[in-house]
């Protein structure tokens, strides 16, 4: 089949084909100036955006829409690909691409695929870290050596206390890490009086941030989730707060406290939930 062929190929088992046939002719001469003109540097933001708006639609399980941004995704990989394609020192597409991720996914799964046997998740995962380490000759590196790295703070500091719980640093039960928590809520408070540019406050605040992620991950709680919930419970919250005002006659910027709060209880009233 002809690259045109294949760029209009409606066989559902080679669509990948296909897009990579499209991404390789937009690369092309008379193909597309902007995607001609981009590098693997410039398009780090647009595989970043992709990410985060495909988790968006899983968070809001729109699952047409979810199908639309992997497809996205894909295309973030799809145009690495090509440009790695191009590149001689690079020399690699998306079947190599895809022969290195078959391999990895069978050798970290020696239970599976092998004769190693594994008893419960908590050994598995044991067993992937201790083969990833291997893989990546760091055995005798820092336990935590790139443990997290390029994640934002708040995934990394859920990834860093997963990782040194397997090896028993850890707080006994729940209850230590709360006091922990009441430990470090008392320091910031101590740091009150001092000016926001002050170093003590920015460090005293991140170590409360930290105790809580760990506490987030003793109850199974991904951290990163159960703050999407709180920013999304907000949003709703305040725009019934201001549906509210606006009902009233009053504007947002008009408000005085006081009616904003009367208007913030009612709201959640409203949604029969505890109270927060």
């Amino acid at each position: 089949m002809t690259e045109q062929e294949m760029i209009h190929c409606q066989d559902p088992a080679r669509q990948v084909e296909r897009a990579v046939a499209i991404m390789h002719r937009l690369r092309q001469p008379g193909g597309c100036p902007w995607d001609a003109e981009q590098t693997h540097e410039s398009i780090v933001s647009c595989l970043i955006e992709e990410c985060y708006e495909c988790i968006d639609a899983i968070r809001e399980r729109n699952w047409p829409h979810l199908r639309e941004e992997l497809g996205d995704v894909l295309l973030q990989v799809i145009f690495h690909a090509e440009m790695a394609q191009e590149n001689p020192e690079a020399a690699f597409g998306l079947p190599e691409i895809a022969q290195e991720l078959s391999e990895k996914l069978v050798r970290r799964h020696p239970h599976v695929f092998g004769e190693a046997a594994v008893r419960n998740t908590e050994e598995l995962l044991t067993q992937w870290d201790n083969i990833k380490r291997k893989e990546h000759a760091i055995e005798e590196k820092p336990y935590l050596h790139g443990c997290g790295k390029g994640l934002p703070a708040l995934l990394q500091a859920y990834k860093l206390t997963k990782k040194v719980a397997k090896v028993g640093f850890d707080w006994p039960d729940h209850a230590g890490v709360l006091d922990k928590i009441r430990e470090e809520t008392r320091e910031v408070a101590e740091t009150l009086p001092l000016p926001d540019e002050h170093p003590q406050v920015a460090e005293e605040l991140g170590d409360l941030l930290f105790t809580i992620v760990n506490l987030c991950r003793r109850r199974h709680i991904d951290p990163e989730l159960a703050l999407d919930a709180a920013n999304r419970k907000f949003i709703r919250r305040f725009n019934t707060v201001e549906s509210t005002l606006k009902q009233q006659g009053i504007s947002l910027t008009a408000a005085t406290p006081e009616q904003m709060e009367a208007a913030w209880q009612s709201a959640k009233s409203a949604e029969h939930t505890p109270e927060t």
